[in-house]
């Protein structure tokens, strides 16, 4: 078995034969997952921004020469490279060229700043930055160059000019800065593809950061196994098929807008993923879009959801098309959950999630009540869960506690984080989820709040 990347915690081996055993890990890394995909769904569309439209040939196509480009730029496997764009076909494009390299991937949200990035590249000891030259006002370039500046990691930046416009402090070309950081446009990196090259699947495929706020975010490794199974599995539990279209309404560096079923679910079985833009997804103008996609699935926090039902009576938009709204982050109040079904005409989905893993959901067929009323039960039935008490014995059902959580997509531990790992993690490996919740008696979770 290969050995996970110096600093994270592997599944142990009687864990690992298991899910192998079962076939939720298949060996298979996204970015070949990818090829295959573009071969079985070549002339569909893959992905849509605005009036960009690529097809599953398409996008496998421009991975590989930007994953070249990437090469020829001096990236090499096992380095890790922050990507920090919003909603933007460059962000997939990103992603899988980088994991086409063998280089890992930080996802982070386009919100964060310096305070975080800067932590981020300190503890991955990042050596590229992808990221816009300035978006909603503010300049990433000048941030990156201020990171790359303080220290010996960060040296190579890759900048799209597009999402938010605005003037880059080095010249629209390649250059160097004083502390020999060099800065490509992102459009530049292109090159013939290389032969493919072979990887284990059992390695990190990228990062997340971990969901609780404050300026020091921990990095949730995520293998290629882990993720694909996930996605997977979850595209599978809402019957996700090649006619589906998913509107990517939340930042794409979110797990839940990523792969619950999200971007790579959807990819996964041939369908469409519309990337909503970070400006957009609050306003009437994503209802606009998902009338004009005729999406069927989306995934939103439920501050976004109350906005959406909100702006109903005024957009005019059409969503009949939409067949099912996932709705997580904080708990749903009941009022909104009875809202969502009369009022956008498509059924309802409660999940909680985290970046770390763990995925409780209320499936599809349930009856009304669970759904209005609970965040389902976990995505695998290799998905082991406890709910506990301060003492950290398990509680009887209804009685609240924190949910712990262990299985084959949850991760065990955070990425050069012992300290963490031992406030977060038990002994045997179940992560401590943060979350207050309740089992009922037909065995849904209900999460209250925070522990």
């Amino acid at each position: 078995m290969t050995t996970m990347l110096e600093g994270c915690t592997p599944w142990p081996e009687v864990f690992v034969d298991r899910y192998w055993a079962v076939g939720h890990w298949r060996g298979n890394t996204l970015d070949n997952l990818l090829r295959g995909w573009s071969l079985e769904y070549g002339p569909r569309t893959a992905l849509v921004h605005g009036d960009t439209r690529l097809t599953y040939a398409n996008l496998n196509r421009r991975v590989d020469r930007m994953a070249a480009g990437f090469r020829l730029r001096g990236l090499r496997p096992g380095q890790r490279v922050v990507v920090q764009l919003p909603n933007v076909p460059e962000c997939v494009l990103s992603v899988f060229a980088l994991m086409r390299v063998g280089a890992v991937p930080v996802l982070c949200p386009v919100t964060h700043r310096a305070a975080e990035v800067s932590h981020v590249v300190r503890v991955t000891e990042a050596v590229g930055y992808v990221g816009p030259s300035t978006y909603q006002g503010f300049d990433h370039r000048a941030m990156a160059a201020d990171i790359a500046a303080q220290g010996p990691f960060l040296r190579r930046v890759f900048t799209l000019a597009n999402p938010g416009g605005g003037a880059s402090p080095f010249g629209g070309g390649l250059s160097t800065d004083p502390s020999g950081c060099h800065y490509f446009p992102l459009g530049s990196i292109d090159a013939p593809p290389e032969r493919a090259r072979a990887q284990s699947a059992d390695q990190v495929a990228f990062f997340l950061l971990s969901g609780d706020t404050g300026t020091a975010p921990r990095l949730v490794p995520r293998t290629h196994n882990d993720y694909a199974y996930q996605a997977r599995a979850a595209a599978e539990l809402v019957s996700l098929t090649e006619h589906d279209v998913y509107l990517a309404a939340q930042p794409a560096a979110f797990n839940f807008a990523f792969g619950g079923p999200g971007i790579v679910g959807t990819l996964s079985v041939g369908g469409a993923v519309v990337l909503a833009d970070d400006q957009e997804r609050t306003t009437s103008a994503c209802l606009a879009t998902i009338e004009r996609e005729r999406v069927t699935l989306t995934s939103v926090e439920s501050a976004t959801a109350r906005r959406w039902l909100d702006l109903l009576p005024t957009s005019q938009a059409d969503l009949s098309s939409l067949r099912l709204v996932q709705i997580g982050g904080a708990p749903l109040d009941l009022p909104t959950a009875e809202r969502v079904g009369p009022e956008l005409g498509c059924r309802l989905q409660q999940v909680f999630g985290t970046a770390e893993g763990l995925l409780t959901l209320t499936r599809p067929t349930d009856p009304d009540e669970t759904v209005l009323t609970t965040q389902g039960r976990p995505l695998s039935p290799d998905d082991e869960i406890r709910i506990v008490g301060i003492d950290g014995e398990d509680v009887p059902d209804g009685e609240p506690g924190e949910l712990l959580g262990r299985g084959p997509y949850t991760v065990r531990g955070y990425y050069r984080a012992p300290d963490h790992n031992a406030r977060s993690f038990t002994a045997d490996g179940y992560f401590r989820t943060g979350a207050l919740a309740r089992r009922t008696p037909d065995g849904n979770i209900v999460v209250t709040g925070r522990a």
